[in-house]
């Protein structure tokens, strides 16, 4: 007779990940809405890209000590031709919309010659412009920006939301159907937690990975590369404050979760939750330009992964900030682990009507 022998903590731990991972994986719509995400990532960078590279040309003539002159302007397509009756022929059957040639009654030595109407945008290029200065050269673009804003919110609202309310689903239903009674007859109930934990966190990471890689791809495919440095310290930062602000809620989602026994409850129960999710979406969207705030949620652990990763890439933080919001965000998320792992052990056997959390607490 073989004696059996209960699974380590270690791996229980696996085990259960390891199960959550391959249940996340046979979900076809899990698979279907990751597909789309990334595929709108890549299709976004790409898109962006080609419409920054793709600008209005001036088809025009040129000839004589003219075409060295239409050479140096930006945004024209010239076509050198050997007289200026060449050259206004081109401009009468439409193949260019101007000429240029040589003149000797104006300062640039050129003239412009139109069908019907003056070319403005071709004259202001033409035009002699004054030196400019800028007093701020390395400032962020506004709309860039805003964007950006955007692409750290969104990406960290929807995987915290789409692998949290999947630990709270998966929670309350083994609790429904008694199949947690099963689990912990083998699995510490700790373990059960830090399995559910583990294996969403590890899709979620794996899913913030892909994104970062797939706009990385895209930003070099379509010759972004001074915008992919920009971006690059600031996304290597989300990725990391991502790994452990996702933990930690994770961790609360499972707590929670653990305090109710029924599907129908779950919105209610994790709703404080979701709205701590929630507000670091809203506040980095609304407050882009606000440095106070930004500078406020940078330190707020549930805010941070947001906040730091904004201020990184308009380069308002000191190079010790990320440090110090980091390991703040690591205490507190130590700290939300052994609470919730307290809540979770003391909830999950109890059926029947939601435990009140003191109740959990206090056991």
């Amino acid at each position: 007779m073989t004696d059996y022998r209960e699974p380590s903590f270690a791996n229980s731990v696996n085990l259960v990940a390891a199960r959550e991972i391959r249940m996340k994986l046979r979900s076809k719509a899990f698979l279907i809405s990751t597909g789309i995400l990334m595929l709108a990532v890549l299709a976004s960078v790409l898109v962006g890209g080609l419409l920054s590279a793709t600008t209005s040309k001036t088809d025009v003539a040129a000839t004589g000590a003219a075409v060295k002159i239409a050479d140096a302007v930006p945004n024209l397509n010239v076509t050198t031709v050997d007289s200026v009756e060449k050259a206004k022929a081109l401009v009468r059957d439409g193949t260019v919309e101007a000429a240029i040639i040589p003149s000797a009654d104006h300062a640039l030595g050129v003239s412009v010659i139109a069908l019907d109407s003056i070319p403005q945008s071709l004259v202001a290029q033409l035009s002699t412009s004054p030196t400019v200065e800028l007093l701020d050269p390395n400032a962020i673009n506004p709309v860039l920006a805003y964007f950006a804003a955007i692409a750290f919110g969104i990406v960290f609202f929807m995987s915290a939301m789409t692998f949290g309310t999947t630990i709270a689903q998966s929670v309350v239903e083994e609790k429904q159907t008694r199949i947690v009674e099963i689990l912990m007859s083998t699995i510490p109930v700790r373990a059960l937690m830090a399995g559910k934990v583990i294996g969403n966190s590890i899709l979620a990471f794996a899913q913030i990975a892909v994104i970062a890689g797939l706009a990385a791809i895209g930003l070099t495919l379509t010759g972004q590369s001074d915008l992919l440095a920009s971006f690059g310290p600031s996304i290597a930062w989300f990725v990391v404050f991502f790994v452990f602000g996702f933990v930690m809620i994770a961790a609360l989602y499972a707590a929670t979760a653990s305090l109710v026994s029924r599907q129908e409850d779950v919105g209610s129960a994790t709703s404080p939750v979701m709205i701590l999710v929630m507000l670091p979406y809203i506040l980095v969207i609304a407050f882009n330009d606000n440095p106070l705030v930004l500078a406020i949620m940078s330190y707020v652990p549930f805010s941070a992964p947001v906040g730091m990763p904004m201020r990184i890439f308009l380069g308002e933080a000191s190079w010790w900030e990320p440090l110090l919001s980091l390991a703040v965000l690591l205490v507190t998320t130590a700290a939300v682990i052994v609470l919730g792992s307290r809540i979770y052990s003391n909830a999950l056997l109890r059926t029947g009507a939601r435990v009140k959390l003191s109740e959990a607490l206090s056991r």
